[in-house]
């Protein structure tokens, strides 16, 4: 009797000891939770089937040695078996491992000559069985190894497969944050530098337009700056940027461009992604040659309601190629990815060249 409690004691600290099972706290905390599970479920189960008349102690002795054999299962399947070989891909391997320690654990428990060999001797005369009876009583010496060494696995894998696809679900989300940061920084370079000069003509001309444009700027700078940050910003601050973005661009030609914005001045109080529209405004004053007042022209028109904003621009083209600013914008694809990510399948962007002209149709659809 010592000599088990001598055995069990050893096998007890020697699980115990997180150092000596080389376990961080998470595995730890699912081995103890699965040898509790199953070494209990098959510590009752021999108790409940043991003979009449038998000694409880000696059943309950039975059932310790079953579960520490099942705690014996469950730690190396959870510690070993599964991220040293199933998790690196080599799942028949696994497969032969596993039964292997099976076999072993209970040939472990078995054992004729262990020192517990006792507590599963029979108690009185051995009466004859069929020779079939001798594999049954294997397989249900196996069960108790079997089934704890099974659902640890599927209870880890299932984990496991969880755990990555919440990894994913993180990496995927974070990569669309930096996208659309990379996104942002891209946006209008070249038209600041534009505007200053604007400002700069202005003041030289000592024009009572300066200051109302330099205070324009400056809302500008600040949305870009500040406002932008968030996912969402209020339409009205949307408009009131295209608004400053079209008259700063209109200093370029004292003489007035060809240039007709229809914005309306009462949107409802709804969301909407910032610096959304602004690059298709900025696509046409760079593409249409507008400063040829006999042919360059320029219409804008965004009208909103509760469940939708509808945007349109559309411009002249010249007879040849033309460019006005070589560099800056963000490009039409990549507003085009850029609503894919903002707007997936709550958007329509129609994009149309025709002989004489460019034209954008943009319909989003604010119910989520």
């Amino acid at each position: 009797m010592r000599t088990v409690a001598n055995w069990l004691r050893i096998i007890y600290f020697a699980c115990g000891n997180s150092d000596f099972c080389g376990m961080n706290v998470s595995t730890t905390k699912s081995t103890w939770i699965h040898i509790l599970f199953w070494g209990t479920l098959w510590a009752i189960i021999p108790i409940l089937l043991s003979e009449a008349g038998e000694d409880s102690t000696r059943a309950m002795m039975r059932g310790l040695i079953v579960f520490f054999g099942v705690a014996l299962v469950v730690w190396l399947n959870i510690n070993y078996l599964l991220p040293k070989i199933f998790f690196e891909r080599k799942q028949a391997l696994y497969l032969f491992v596993g039964m292997l320690l099976v076999l072993l654990v209970t040939a472990l428990v078995y054992w004729e000559q262990a020192p517990w060999a006792a507590f599963f001797s029979r108690s009185g005369g051995h009466r004859p069985r069929p020779t079939v009876w001798k594999y049954f009583r294997y397989i249900y010496m196996m069960m108790p190894f079997f089934t704890a060494f099974i659902g640890s696995a599927l209870f880890e894998i299932a984990s496991f497969a969880n755990r990555v696809a919440r990894e994913a679900a993180t990496i995927k989300s974070e990569k669309l944050e930096t996208e659309m940061k990379f996104l942002k920084s891209q946006i209008n370079p070249h038209f600041l530098f534009n505007a200053l000069n604007n400002i700069y003509s202005l003041a030289v001309l000592k024009s009572e337009k300066t200051p109302d444009n330099l205070l324009k700027l400056s809302g500008m700078l600040r949305y870009v700056l500040y406002d932008c940050k968030a996912e969402q910003v209020p339409l009205k601050m949307e408009i009131e940027y295209l608004r400053n973005f079209i008259d700063l661009s209109l200093l370029k030609d004292s003489r007035g461009l060809n240039v007709e914005a229809s914005l309306e001045e009462q949107v409802p109080d709804v969301m909407v992604a910032p610096m959304l529209f602004v690059p298709f405004v900025e696509n046409a004053f760079k593409h249409s040659r507008v400063e040829d007042l006999d042919k360059g022209w320029i219409k804008i028109n965004l009208s909103a309601d509760d469940s939708k904003i509808r945007f349109e621009v559309s411009n002249s083209l010249p007879d040849r190629g033309y460019t006005k600013d070589k560099s800056g914008g963000i490009g039409l694809e990549n507003v085009r990815r850029r609503l894919e990510l903002l707007y997936p399948k709550r958007h329509l962007l129609q994009i149309e060249q025709l002989e004489d002209r460019f034209e954008i149709k943009l319909v989003l659809d604010l119910n989520q």
